[in-house]
């Protein structure tokens, strides 16, 4: 029947298929427990020890529950589009539809095929990391791929650039074996990440990962971390592009992850201009319309200021007039980093305007910084 299974689930476009037994992660959730009790899961409320308890034990989640099939879609596709000053970066998974829906739609097809293949209605349980389901702890056990010092799950055949989809099932199948492999001595995702959020093997600080930054964090961005962002808007990839795993991976089945053009590198100043209408249809079906329409374009003015380009003075000035308080205040950062005259005109400005403190206080740490870089070039 296994055979029959994991045939059947690569049929429909999985690229990966394993098996194993439902079973609680024991060793999963002790990591998880001391993560949070280690302040690296700040930031995300949701994620508390009585969700990771849960998430750990499949047999809570469907009960009854004997199995668990494990599979993993490769969303590798074509190199990203045209970058420049101008241009910011979103992560690869987030160039196409919505993984959520799409694979959520493949796997009830799939457990609608699992009532034919074991003969008797089956009882299923499925998730497409969107409920509490350890989903790297069953990929992992199931021999899909071992775990990364990213902590992302990592493919022999595809990489990491994999999406993740578990069935809790009561069928009883023999389970497959979790595999040996290991990153050996290589610490390259540790050593390239800008925010330095790996701060140790397998362990992530959440609070200063860039994808957290930019999709997950509602508040301002923290000064500090706002210069080692470079142009990513939505997530982030750095320590998977460098994964020299990843440099070999192949491509998947999957159709709905193609590119959408100007998804990778979109253009920022339309994005620091997009209404709320402009950005529910734009991203009506993408993973980017998590981080909100004001997060998108408090992210798109860091990206702006830190490539530094002058020509996007007049739409952060426009920004600065018009846009919410928390935008407000990138843009005026964003200004103080790009300096100059124009710059600080604007600032200026701006500071008899603005009546939030915080949006003052950012603009006055941005006209600090302007002079001091006016003072810098006429030394020069």
């Amino acid at each position: 029947m296994e055979t029959s299974i994991k045939k059947y689930a690569k049929s429909l476009g999985f690229d990966l298929v394993g098996i194993t037994d439902a079973e609680p992660f024991l060793e999963d959730e002790a990591i998880a427990l001391e993560r949070i009790r280690s302040g690296y899961m700040d930031g995300l409320p949701w994620y508390t020890e009585e969700r990771v308890k849960k998430m750990n034990r499949p047999t809570e989640l469907l009960p009854g529950a004997r199995s668990v099939i494990s599979v993993a879609t490769s969303y590798k596709v074509d190199e990203s589009d045209e970058i420049g000053s101008l241009r910011g970066k979103v992560s690869r998974y987030a160039w196409g539809d919505d993984y959520h829906e799409v694979l959520k739609n493949k796997l009830r097809e799939f457990c609608s095929g699992l009532d034919d293949i074991a003969g008797f209605p089956v009882k299923t349980r499925i998730f497409v990391d969107d409920g509490p389901m350890n989903d790297r702890a069953a990929a992992f056990r199931s021999g899909v791929g071992w775990f990364g010092k990213n902590t992302n799950i990592l493919t022999p055949s595809h990489g990491s650039w994999v999406f993740l989809g578990q069935v809790i099932t009561d069928l009883l199948l023999n389970k497959d074996t979790p595999l040996k492999k290991t990153c050996g001595n290589c610490v390259r995702c540790i050593d390239d990440c800008p925010t330095g959020a790996i701060v140790a093997p397998y362990t992530i600080d959440n609070e200063r990962c860039i994808s957290y930054l930019t999709i997950e964090l509602r508040g301002p961005i923290p000064v500090p971390l706002r210069p080692l962002m470079g142009d990513w808007v939505f997530g982030c990839d750095i320590c998977q592009d460098v994964c020299p795993v990843n440099l070999k991976a192949k491509k998947g089945n999957m159709g709905s992850f193609k590119k959408k053009s100007g998804f990778s590198a979109p253009e920022l100043i339309p994005l620091l201009n997009m209404d709320q209408k402009s950005f529910s249809e734009t991203f009506r079906n993408s993973p980017v319309k998590r981080a909100k329409r004001v997060g998108l374009q408090r992210n798109a003015c860091v990206a702006l200021g830190n490539n530094k380009d002058p020509r996007a003075i007049p739409a952060l000035e426009k920004a600065l007039r018009e846009a919410e308080v928390l935008v407000r205040m990138h843009a005026a950062w964003a200004l103080g980093q790009i300096g100059g005259k124009n710059s600080l005109i604007s600032l200026t400005k701006a500071l008899g305007e603005e009546s939030e403190k915080d949006v003052l206080n950012e603009i006055n740490s941005a006209i600090e910084n302007c002079a001091e870089d006016i003072s810098q070039r006429e030394a020069d």
